[in-house]
């Protein structure tokens, strides 16, 4: 936490959008899709949709239009109209800060809630992605047995300074993003590398030899 508190200080998601409402479509959107994806989508969906009454009296159709692109377009389609539509029946169109209420929207996961928590409401959850999930097993900060996102972010959250949570979830996440990647990870890059559970690197060697990564 140290390294990405002088590294990071200041650290928000990428995602672009100007209200509650439209990081809520942003982040059900960015589910398997990249966040540059998202931001190319979105500044005409939000446009067209500003708030979650437009987007209530819209069709799935008529969304999709915008959001074609996107990975699994139908369903998020399908779930962003009957989400706002649910928001306006029964929040008068705000976004709610309650968990339960937030879980209760389509398209709506744990992960997609805890992001909204943290970003919007300042809480302290933590939104375990692919990239989450991925780093925190290189790193050593969960064990093989928290083999489930759910069990990775009950680790996290226990161990994690609260006041570190809200920030901590994109320190790991672009970590993982721009350094500690899937495929080939950035190892001569990665400032943890000395303490790193899986790298097992001469310090001085560009390639990483680590091992192969859980699964979520």
């Amino acid at each position: 936490m140290a390294y990405f508190r002088e590294q990071m200080p200041e650290v928000q998601t990428e995602l672009e959008f100007g209200s509650v409402f439209q990081l809520l479509v942003a982040v059900v959107l960015s589910a398997q899709c990249t966040d540059k994806r998202i931001n190319q989508v979105t500044p005409e969906l939000f446009r067209r949709y500003p708030d979650a009454k437009a987007m209530a009296t819209a069709e799935p159709e008529d969304v999709l239009e915008y959001i074609s692109s996107v990975s699994y377009p139908n369903a998020k389609a399908e779930h962003l109209v009957r989400m706002a539509r649910m928001l306006v029946e029964r929040h008068d169109g705000e976004v709610p800060a309650d968990m339960n209420a937030l879980l209760d929207l389509p398209g709506v996961g744990r992960k997609t809630a805890n992001v909204i928590q943290s970003v919007a409401f300042g809480r302290a959850t933590m939104a375990v992605d692919t990239h989450v999930f991925r780093v925190s097993h290189r790193l050593g900060l969960v064990t093989k047995k928290e083999d489930t996102p759910f069990k990775v972010e009950q680790v996290l959250v226990k161990n994690i300074p609260e006041e570190d949570i809200p920030r901590a979830h994109h320190w790991l996440l672009l970590h993982g993003r721009y350094v500690c990647t899937s495929r080939r990870p950035h190892c001569e890059k990665c400032g943890l590398r000395s303490i790193c559970a899986s790298c097992g690197c001469d310090p001085t060697s560009s390639t990483c030899h680590g091992k192969s990564d859980p699964q979520p």
